[in-house]
């Protein structure tokens, strides 16, 4: 008993030192074999599994630079620029030293262990077994570390996203396309599913006001095309920006619901909406047939801009506005009053018309806040198009000639083309909108899959090029 007792004492004595002698050294130090070109590092890292030797560089990038970052703080930097950076790398470098202390402690016991078994002592069978069952405690440590420290440098909401997902309000197109009355009638189904998901504040705990910009009805009671305006009044983004909130703070993995939840209450109504962009296929009789049609729905799912830059996006010269009587069924100010308003932005002949209002000032203010809209919408594809095609190739960039979803009501059945998953009970996914909840995590798993294949595959190439250089 007073062996084992003083085995255990030695053994937290070696645990405690050794982080002190090796903790931030083990970060830096690095051994380069010339035969094999090959850096070692004593870092930790290399122990890691499930991560590729690309990653373990890109991530000791990223703590090199985090403690740059700190340096340039202590000496008097800017806080504005160099604070936003180290939100950027501060959990990661957390995840780093852990590593390191643990690398430390890891060595250690190994040096301990072989210096143990070397002794040839019988009596110290017993502190053998207990050092290598502390090994294996440390091994055990390890694994989850990885799995966060790979959600935490490919982080669900894209960094370069973020403050659009979490904060911007959304304008939601909706036109009826293939399938007649059938396709508006669907139409009318999607955009009161939509209303009543933003007025449940999209699955995060807030009420969300939507403001019907424009709808063409029919007289059936179907939606020709209509725009909505999903507002939060401010209240639409979460503050975990860079953080990988889908990774619990203990060593166990979340449930996948709990992490579906999570992203959802950090969503502003755009990013909680984005990816209802494209064409939504419906597969039921109609009411005054009795045989199975096919219609479909277009739906533009776009960034809202602030009223407030408003004019700034659209310059006056861009525009050519024209005002006019409006048309259809609305009582004594229709056909008597120029109160309709069309937009058209010159450079790219994006137009919205504008005749919901008696008003001519608030139906130029409705087609100015659209015009905007869809402006802002195409610069942003056309920029993400020059950066990379990787996003699009997976997730379609939201167009809305692409087949996203068919909703097949003989089989109560819906199912997502793009991330696989089909769920039932169409009436009630679609009659509260909760289609889009159920939807978007996956959605936004598989854009988070797309830019970890492009990252690594960037980082091996990066690799590559960089033992090219060496040689020559």
């Amino acid at each position: 008993i007073q062996q084992t007792v003083t085995n255990r004492v030695f053994l937290q004595h070696r645990r405690c030192v050794a982080p002190i002698h090796h903790r931030y050294a083990s970060t830096q130090a690095s051994i380069n074999n010339e035969d094999t070109e090959q850096t070692i590092y004593a870092d930790g890292l290399d122990q890691l599994t499930g991560l590729s030797q690309a990653t373990r560089n890109r991530i000791r990038t990223m703590k090199q630079r985090h403690d740059e970052v700190l340096r340039l703080l202590h000496e008097g930097g800017d806080p504005t620029s160099l604070g936003k950076e180290m939100s950027t790398l501060r959990e990661m470098s957390a995840y780093c030293e852990k590593v390191a202390e643990i690398h430390a402690e890891r060595t250690s016991l190994e040096e301990l262990l072989e210096e143990t078994e070397a002794s040839g002592d019988e009596d110290s069978k017993d502190m053998i077994d207990e050092i290598r069952d502390e090994l294996e405690e440390l091994q055990a440590k390890l694994q989850p570390l990885s799995r966060k420290m790979h959600k935490s440098l490919i982080p669900v909401l894209n960094p370069d996203d973020v403050e659009e997902l979490t904060s911007s309000d959304a304008v939601i197109d909706i036109r009826a396309g293939t399938g007649g009355d059938e396709a508006c009638l669907f139409a009318a189904e999607i955009m009161a599913g939509y209303e009543a998901i933003a007025k449940s504040g999209g699955d995060g705990g807030k009420s969300w006001d939507v403001e019907i910009l424009s709808c063409s009805k029919t007289d059936l009671g179907g939606v020709k095309e209509a725009s909505l305006a999903v507002s939060s009044r401010g209240g639409g983004g979460g503050s975990y920006g860079y953080e990988s909130f889908d990774v619990s703070l203990d060593d166990k993995p979340e449930a996948e619901e709990d992490i579906a939840k999570k992203l959802l209450q950090q969503l502003g109504p755009y990013g909680f909406f984005q990816y209802e962009s494209g064409v939504h296929r419906v597969q039921r009789v109609p009411v005054n047939d009795n045989k199975l049609q096919t219609s479909a729905v277009a739906v533009g799912v776009l960034p809202a801009i602030p009223e407030s830059q408003v004019s700034n996006a659209l310059p006056l010269d861009e525009l050519k506005i024209d005002v006019m009587r409006a048309s259809g069924a609305g009582g004594q100010h229709v056909n008597t009053t120029e109160s309709a308003v069309r937009i058209t932005h010159i450079p790219t002949g994006i137009m919205a018309y504008m005749q919901e209002e008696r008003s001519q000032h608030k139906n130029r203010s409705k087609a100015m806040r659209l015009v905007a809209a869809r402006v802002h919408s195409l610069r942003k594809q056309q920029a993400m198009q020059e950066r990379s095609n990787a996003r699009s190739s997976l997730m379609g960039g939201g167009d809305r000639s692409e087949r996203v979803r068919t909703y097949n009501f003989p089989q109560d059945r819906i199912t997502d083309h793009r991330c696989k998953v089909s769920v039932n009970g169409v009436q009630s996914w679609l009659s509260d909108g909760s289609m889009v909840g159920k939807f978007a995590p996956p959605l936004y798993q598989m854009e988070r899959d797309d830019r970890t294949a492009a990252l690594e595959e960037e980082l091996e190439d990066s690799g590559k090029n960089g033992k090219k250089n060496s040689k020559i």
